[in-house]
């Protein structure tokens, strides 16, 4: 789209992006009698500030699954996808059902509305992205239709009420965003929510419950003097309007943490005297000379975060008693005014332990609702967050080796694990398990009783905030001298070398948390072993030779026949060293074997009854002890253990070379991480070291 002179004509692009329609329906403004039209077409308008939080939440969807027998919900608010997952959180399904348990409860009225919502765990376990979440989501949520909700506003338009309004005032806001509904007269509350609730085809049910802030109820008595009662006069001065909560506007959605004691005090809660409208109004107990601006006051109609709240001095956590429990505040020099919202603080584990110790504060532990916030201790949710923060789009000229992210968040996990109280298992298993692989010998039933036996999982540990970090720093280092590419020796180094001056880890977890990083090793290292033996031993012709070789074999065996000999076409006893080679590449013992032949015999036998061809890639075992016979028989010939010496021949190269290819195509290394891996197996080759693990 250009412009006359060539140039781009922004203002009419800005024109094309705009949606005409919402913004109507933004500045949608009213009489108070249009209002309650609107509430008897759409009666959810009237929501307090738990009941349109639970229902922002199950509006967005959710999934259900099964987690080691327990049924679990996956709540799509936390993905964050209207900001493509920027904010999304992984891994804390249990945590998110029990606080949307808690906003549930509290939507029905049974009482967790009278509470403060506690997110309590470590540093970095994504408490503050939570309270974000919420945050940004009810903005989202006030524009939208389902989310619609609505305010008012004192109109004097004429100007003929400057001694009630104030000198040159025509529009008075209600100053905490108020419920319209607050304005009807309690003596008329119930005949009027009768009337608003008949025929309603929902279960929900309107109810007026609260009072007006002291500015709107002074406006509204004066006018009601005026008028001698006359109602309809009253509500000529009301101008309902839509109501779109902000946290940068400080509408609906307000933030407080603690500061030094000094330079705060309990006013930036409920507010304080506007030192200039007192000489205009003549009294500093006119409320209309007090700025009812502190965060609770703007948190009306939306939420409250009380950032590290349980850091805050005791003059503020006996405001937060009447907030929660009475959803009232007390400004100075006025009565207790009534507030509604969500009130939500979070804490860590040093600061949660004060006030466990602290008897005098039992009052405000009796009004907590305590929710966990751990880390992960599942490693595939873990690899999320690291993805999701070092993504293609954010690694322009940089490339991240196959397994890096992997290793990062294998670590993390491992840290934040106890260690197993049963002998013959280590944390590593003990990972594998949580996260869904199942080992020999252990059942469902086991992974709840790992679960069960544990006090603290999850509550220690090392922090994403951590691993994000070391994995930045190795991307530095990456750039600088590795060609742009990371791998995950790179980010254990970097790990390593951290650790010794992280402050949060005491010296005698730093020595244990080092000697998982080696286990972190080890387990990388066969990784790639794995990988590198399945590139050399890919040549999918010679796997169906060897294959179909063993299956003569095996078909004879178990049929106790003889097996011809290709090339003299004699009648021969099955080969018993070549089945046996390939049994124990995963680990078949000899009195086990006729077990293991019988079962891909029968195997063989069931695809042959459905008329089906047998394919060795349909059983995963035989695969792999083809995969790996197949590498025992080629790698002296290609002869990986040149690499080290860099003297390969041009045939050997050649055969090298594919084994690279593959990796790349295959695995998704590039062509110096591809080369890296070559090198690195092709020593651990060269020394002998071929132990292979299931």
């Amino acid at each position: 789209m250009s412009n006359s002179s060539g140039g781009t004509n922004f203002q009419e692009m800005l024109k094309t992006w705009q949606n005409n329609g919402l913004y109507q329906d933004l500045t949608w403004t009213g009489s108070f009698n249009d209002y309650l039209n609107l509430v008897k077409r759409n009666p959810k308008i009237t929501r307090n500030a738990f009941q349109r939080m639970y229902d922002m939440i199950m509006e967005a969807g959710i999934d259900k699954y099964t987690d080691v027998k327990k049924e679990m919900i996956h709540y799509k608010f936390f993905d964050d996808t209207a900001n493509s997952g920027k904010d999304a959180v992984f891994g804390l399904d249990i945590s998110l059902m029990k606080l949307v348990n808690v906003l549930r409860s509290a939507a029905l009225g049974y009482g967790t509305e009278k509470r403060v919502i506690l997110l309590h765990g470590p540093v970095g376990s994504a408490k503050s992205t939570i309270c974000r979440m919420l945050k940004k989501g009810l903005e989202a949520y006030s524009k939208s239709e389902h989310g619609a909700m609505y305010t008012f506003e004192w109109v004097d338009e004429g100007g003929e009420h400057e001694e009630i309004f104030g000198k040159g005032i025509r529009i008075f806001p209600s100053a905490m965003h108020e419920e319209p509904l607050l304005l009807i007269p309690q003596e008329s509350r119930n005949r009027m929510s009768e009337e608003l609730n008949r025929g309603l085809k929902t279960d929900f049910r309107i109810k007026i419950i609260g009072e007006l802030c002291p500015p709107s109820r002074y406006i509204f008595q004066a006018l009601m003097e005026k008028y001698r009662g006359d109602l309809d006069k009253v509500f000529s001065h009301v101008r309902v309007k839509r109501l779109v909560l902000s946290e940068a506007d400080r509408i609906g959605i307000g933030t407080f943490q603690p500061k030094d004691e000094k330079n705060q005090d309990s006013t930036e809660l409920t507010g304080d005297l506007n030192y200039k409208k007192i000489a205009e109004y003549g009294s500093d107990s006119d409320p209309r000379a007090f700025n009812f601006d502190g965060e609770f006051n703007v948190a009306n109609r939306g939420m409250i975060e009380f950032v590290e709240v349980l850091k805050l001095d005791v003059a503020f956590l006996y405001d937060l008693l009447g907030a929660s429990q009475e959803h009232r505040v007390k400004p100075k020099k006025f009565a207790q005014t009534f507030i509604d919202e969500v009130i939500i603080g979070h804490t860590n584990e040093p600061e949660f332990r004060k006030l466990e110790e602290n008897e005098f504060m039992e009052a405000l532990r009796d009004r907590t609702v305590k929710i966990d916030i751990p880390y992960i201790t599942k490693l595939d949710y873990e690899s999320q967050i690291y993805r999701k923060d070092f993504g293609p789009e954010k690694l322009r000229g940089i490339s991240i080796a196959p397994h890096t992210i992997e290793v990062a968040a294998m670590w993390a996990v491992m840290t934040r694990l106890e260690k197993p109280k049963k002998a013959n298992l280590t944390r590593l298993q003990k990972m594998k398990l949580y996260n869904g692989k199942l080992l020999p010998g252990y059942t469902e039933d086991n992974i709840k009783e790992l679960r069960k036996e544990t006090n603290r999982e999850g509550l220690e540990g090392i922090s994403p905030r951590y691993i994000q970090d070391k994995i930045s720093n190795a991307i530095v280092v990456a750039q600088q001298s590795n060609g742009g590419s990371v791998n995950p020796f790179l980010i254990m180094k970097e790990l390593g070398a951290g650790l010794k001056a992280h402050s949060l880890v005491s010296n005698e977890k730093k020595q244990d948390f080092l000697d998982l990083l080696n286990v972190v090793r080890q387990e990388y290292e066969e990784i790639i072993k794995a990988e590198v033996q399945r590139a050399i031993s890919a040549d999918e012709g010679a796997l169906q030779r060897l294959c179909g070789n063993y299956i003569d074999n095996l078909k004879a065996y178990t049929q106790k026949e003889k097996v011809r000999n290709p090339f003299t076409g004699q009648d021969e006893e099955p080969n018993e060293r070549l089945m046996r080679s390939i049994e124990e590449k995963i680990d078949i013992p000899d009195s086990r074997k006729d077990d293991f032949r019988s079962e891909i015999m029968n195997f063989i036998g069931a695809l042959s009854l459905e008329g089906k061809k047998f394919d060795y890639k349909t059983n995963h075992r035989l695969h792999k002890a083809l995969e790996r016979k197949l590498f025992e028989d080629q790698k002296d010939s290609i002869k990986l253990s040149t690499l080290v010496t860099a003297t390969a021949d041009k045939e050997t190269q050649e055969k090298i070379d594919i084994v690279k290819t593959r990796l790349i195509k295959e695995f998704g290394y590039d062509e110096i991480s591809a080369s890296d891996i070559l090198e690195y197996v092709s020593g651990i080759f060269a020394r002998g070291d071929v132990k292979d693990k299931n």
